[in-house]
């Protein structure tokens, strides 16, 4: 049976609860727009000499992603990822993506996933990756 909208967002919530932690809500929000915004530049601009926001090759969303599972990710995605975009566009108050005070240490920080999702870990939540579904078509969101 296919996953409804609503057990999707559920399941979402969720996951966007477990890796929240203890972090207040407040706080949670900064990194998860600072990281949407990295998303959107990223998409919209990278490779773009004249576009309104300057994306450096090696700072993309896509640079990031590529961390993923190095002990020391937070302080990768802080020099090479937001640094130069806030450096080169001029961005102030972004987070400290290694602040292990809000973000945690060690495994609970990096590496293994803790998403509650059924469809976990073969893709994430995207709309372009539930168009390459490889998955049992009960599982797949709707």
């Amino acid at each position: 049976m296919p996953i409804k909208k609503s057990e999707l967002y559920s399941s979402l919530w969720s996951s966007c609860d477990e890796l929240r932690g203890g972090m207040d809500a407040s706080q949670y929000k900064d990194y998860v727009l600072v990281l949407l915004f990295i998303k959107y530049v990223s998409d919209k601009y990278a490779g773009q000499p004249y576009a309104g926001i300057k994306v450096r090759k090696g700072a993309s969303f896509k640079d990031m992603v590529a961390l993923k599972g190095k002990p020391d990710i937070g302080d990768l995605i802080n020099k090479k990822i937001v640094g130069p975009l806030a450096e080169d566009n001029k961005l102030s108050d972004m987070p400290d993506f290694n602040d292990a005070s809000k973000l945690g240490t060690g495994k609970e920080s990096r590496s293994e996933p803790r998403f509650t999702s059924p469809w976990w870990p073969w893709c994430a939540p995207t709309p372009t990756c539930l168009t390459r579904w490889k998955g049992p078509a009960t599982a797949r969101p709707r």
